[in-house]
């Protein structure tokens, strides 16, 4: 075949591309990556969500050159508290602190906002931010459903501001390294990949109806979404595994994974979803599956991703990662680095980058997200392209967010690769959008 290569052309390429990669890896520390000299411009951030991820979105802007964070926003006045203190330690001053995103944006001092606050409020969020003239940083997924991720693609084009998903691996040097290389023909045609999660989630209860805590907003911090009563195990994590809130674990850590397998075979949308699992480990409020396998098929390629919330089995010693497949041999790419294998699975080249990613918490902190945030920072100073710009992002959060739907309906969806709209099953196209308590829907 015209595409195969012969194991001897197949160990030259590998050797002779794994210094380069393992050399420029080791170059680009977080450090060094960070200290990019431009003009003197510093961008003021705003941070809004701060109970995880936000902490970790402080953590890398206090890395990047020209950023500085000003002002944090939450809902909940012990985050508020924390990091708060937090941000006077990096930067020797305390930051404006605010509970409500619509008093924020419009501070005309703020350049830019990250966005880390429960998944209900990502899409009205950004919305807002761009409507006032910021940047906007968000986190996966970028929407709670398809609807929302095409309205937010439409403000950023009619705002013209900049929107960067983040999905961290994308600004990876090692990541973008290895990918270049599989394009480039190290492991022959690729046609599959394998992407999974695996964690040992512990069960959420059976909540209680309670008084909201004194230190929270719960009015404020639903927005968007139609009122429900407080419970006391949804604040404030437990939300990701509600209908009403979250995504479930393929939007909250798949995203990241199917990106991967999405840009190793340089795919948009498939042309058909089936999702199969359930909620096996434990029997209580959780709403989503603990276990999911969810089939992206394009005809000449597929993606296979499964999650496993709750059981935790790894696959090459890793809770994370992605096989790529091709016609010459197979690449494991995790956060930390790769493994190629030839087709009789032996180990040829293996790289593995000098400072990790954390990879199972849930602030996520590391190199990884330092060079995203410099990607992000550079563009709005000097037009730096985006590494994961929304219209590019947003297809692999839609992708997932169908995949919810195939499970939910229980059947195999026929998908339009131009739009991933749902064809010839209006059911399934229903759950496209969501209903908003009374005045908060997000309009552009």
């Amino acid at each position: 075949m015209e595409n195969q290569i012969s194991r001897r052309e197949f160990m030259k390429r590998s050797s002779l591309a794994a210094s380069s990669i393992a050399v420029g890896a080791m170059s680009m520390s977080a450090k060094s990556y960070a200290r990019i000299i431009g003009a003197n411009e510093r961008i003021n951030f705003a941070i809004v969500g701060l109970h995880g991820r936000g902490k970790a979105h402080l953590s890398s802007i206090s890395k990047c050159d020209n950023a500085v964070v000003t002002h944090i926003c939450d809902v909940d006045k012990r985050e508020l508290d924390l990091v708060s203190a937090m941000v006077n330690e990096k930067y020797g001053q305390l930051p404006v602190t605010e509970k409500d995103i619509r008093n924020l944006v419009e501070d005309k001092s703020i350049d830019a906002i990250t966005i880390a606050s429960p998944e209900h409020w990502h899409t009205p969020m950004a919305i807002m931010g761009l409507e006032a003239g910021k940047h906007v940083y968000i986190e996966k997924p970028c929407s709670h459903n398809p609807r929302e991720g095409e309205l937010l693609i439409k403000a950023q084009q009619k705002y013209n501001r900049l929107v960067q998903l983040g999905n961290q691996q994308r600004s990876c040097p090692t990541t973008q390294g290895i990918i270049k290389r599989i394009h480039s023909g190290l492991i022959g045609r690729v046609y599959y990949c394998k992407a999974w999660y695996s964690n040992t989630r512990t069960s959420i209860g059976v909540g209680k109806e309670v008084p909201v805590p004194d230190y929270l907003d719960w009015e404020l911090w639903q927005g968007p979404a139609p009122r429900r009563q407080y419970k006391d195990n949804i604040h404030p994590y437990n939300w990701h595994w509600f209908w009403h809130w979250g995504a479930g674990e393929t939007l909250n850590n798949g995203t990241h994974e199917v990106d991967i397998s999405r840009w190793a075979l340089q795919v948009g949308y498939p042309q058909q979803i089936t999702a199969t699992g359930g909620r096996y480990h434990d029997n209580d409020d959780w709403e989503f599956y603990d276990t999911l396998i969810t089939n992206f098929e394009y005809g000449d390629e597929m993606i296979a991703w499964e999650g496993l919330s709750c059981q935790g089995k790894k696959y090459y010693n890793r809770g994370r990662g992605t096989t790529v497949h091709g016609t010459e041999g197979t690449v494991l790419i995790d956060r930390d680095g790769f493994i190629v294998f030839d087709r009789d699975e032996n180990v040829v080249e293996e790289y593995k980058k000098p400072v990790e990613d954390a990879s199972m918490d849930i602030v996520g902190a590391g190199p990884m997200t330092t060079w995203h945030f410099q990607n992000f920072i550079n563009a709005i100073r000097m037009g730096e392209k985006l590494n994961s710009p929304i219209y590019e992002g947003n297809v692999a959060v839609t992708m997932l967010q169908l995949s919810n739907i195939a499970w939910k309906t229980r059947r195999s969806l026929q998908i339009d690769p131009a739009n991933g709209h749902i064809r010839h099953d209006k059911k399934a196209m229903q759950m496209w959008s969501r209903e908003y308590e009374n005045g908060w829907e997000p309009k552009v």
